[in-house]
């Protein structure tokens, strides 16, 4: 857990030296109460101004006005500088599950994501919208609404013929079933219109083309399209190109974001407290690690030990190749609070910082290259993060203290 490293007694009669001691920066802070308040929890908030908050908090009382004043309940004060409201809100998350384990979700007014689930533990799966994550079944998103996975899921089962229906299955003949099966659109398991078998394997194929983000679907049809146009059988081939586009239309309203959980991996970049610094976030699996650093003005100095990393590319790999997935047990409240504070950085506007994920595709293609870092991405992406302008930018968009 990143910690609150810094802080200092509070002595009211001293408040003008230890206000000018904190810095107008950026934080996550702690006010601590005092001995005689036995039993009270300690105030747990976030600013974008550390010393002009704590000098409304803890300054002198107006007794005519109803603002909070905690001048005679703070004991000392522990805070951590934070550069970016990504890292503000990763620290604020780690100190509130701490604090409030039963309630550090309604304090966030944090919510977890809308995911897409199918559910491979049902004898006939279907795919469907849920904010919770299980031990079973296969997830995809985040998305940035319900509204929206709602939408693209609607879209995407179109291209399959998984049902939709909530109804417990029964294979009876008889059963009348639904518009979905009168379309076509349906294997129709519910009247035994298909063998466990063929249902098994429609099911593979959504499967497949949600992790692949519809690269199994697409080559599955450019395939049939090239055999059926080598058998001259060019209206079947203009059947399948049709379907391919609407297949490319389909995957055009995909956010970039979503996507399996388990294959969630990616490092997010954003500008560290420290001058001339980016903290670098790993994402594996869903999971944000605690970040790292990169000090590109200690790498610009020359004289450095002989065992210091030579590059900022080596000081990557060493952390991003040292460990191919999270080190500690997947909890799925975890992974939920993970992936809010993703879905929550990702489709805020204006979103500050980058994202770069570990499969990367080839230019004009959609074959995914190999599994590895887009080391030199990322390092651009660092530069571009450290010039005046967007700093500027960062500025601009911090919240009010």
């Amino acid at each position: 857990m990143l910690d609150l490293d810094c802080g200092a007694n509070f002595d009211p009669a001293r408040d003008a030296d230890f206000f000018a001691a904190l810095p107008p920066r950026a934080a996550v802070f702690r006010i601590e109460p005092r001995a005689e308040f036995p039993g009270a929890e300690p105030y747990l908030l976030r600013t974008a101004d550390l010393r002009k908050r704590l000098e409304r908090l803890l300054g002198p009382r107006d007794f005519a006005s109803k603002r909070l004043n905690l001048r005679e309940f703070a004991r000392a004060v522990r805070f951590r500088l934070t550069g970016s409201h990504f890292e503000q809100g990763f620290v604020y998350l780690q100190q509130a599950r701490a604090a409030w384990p039963a309630r550090y979700r309604e304090r966030m007014r944090l919510r977890p994501p809308a995911v897409l689930k199918v559910n491979l533990a049902n004898a006939y799966p279907r795919c469907y919208t849920t904010r919770r994550l299980g031990l079973s079944g296969a997830y995809y998103g985040p998305f940035p609404s319900r509204r929206a996975a709602d939408h693209f899921a609607g879209r995407f089962l179109d291209l399959f013929k998984i049902r939709r229906c909530q109804i417990k299955i029964r294979r009876d003949p008889s059963f009348p079933g639904c518009i979905y099966s009168e379309m076509k659109m349906c294997l129709a398991p519910c009247f035994a219109g298909c063998t466990d078998a063929e249902y098994g394997a429609e099911v593979e194929r959504v499967v497949s083309f949600l992790s692949s983000r519809g690269a199994s679907h697409e080559s599955e049809l450019q395939a049939e399209r090239e055999a059926a146009s080598e058998h001259l059988d060019f209206e079947r081939a203009a059947a399948l190109h049709r379907r391919l586009e609407k297949v490319a239309d389909v995957l055009r309203g995909m956010p970039g974001l979503a996507r399996r959980i388990e294959d969630l991996n990616a490092v997010i970049l954003q500008p560290a407290a420290e001058p001339q610094a980016i903290a670098v976030f790993a994402v594996r699996g869903g999971l944000i690690s605690e970040p790292f650093f990169l000090r590109f003005g200690e790498l610009a100095r020359p004289g450095e030990a002989a065992d210091a990393p030579r590059s900022a590319e080596e000081i990557l790999r060493g952390h991003l190749e040292s460990d191919s997935g999270p080190a500690r047990e997947r909890h799925p409240r975890e992974i939920e609070d993970h992936l809010a504070l993703l879905a929550r950085w990702f489709y805020g506007k204006p979103r500050a910082g980058e994202i770069l994920f570990r499969s990367e595709l080839r230019a004009n293609s959609r074959k995914p290259a190999k599994e590895e870092w887009p080391y030199r991405h990322i390092l651009r992406a660092c530069s571009r993060l450290l010039s005046p302008a967007a700093n500027s930018a960062e500025s601009e968009t911090s919240p009010a203290p």
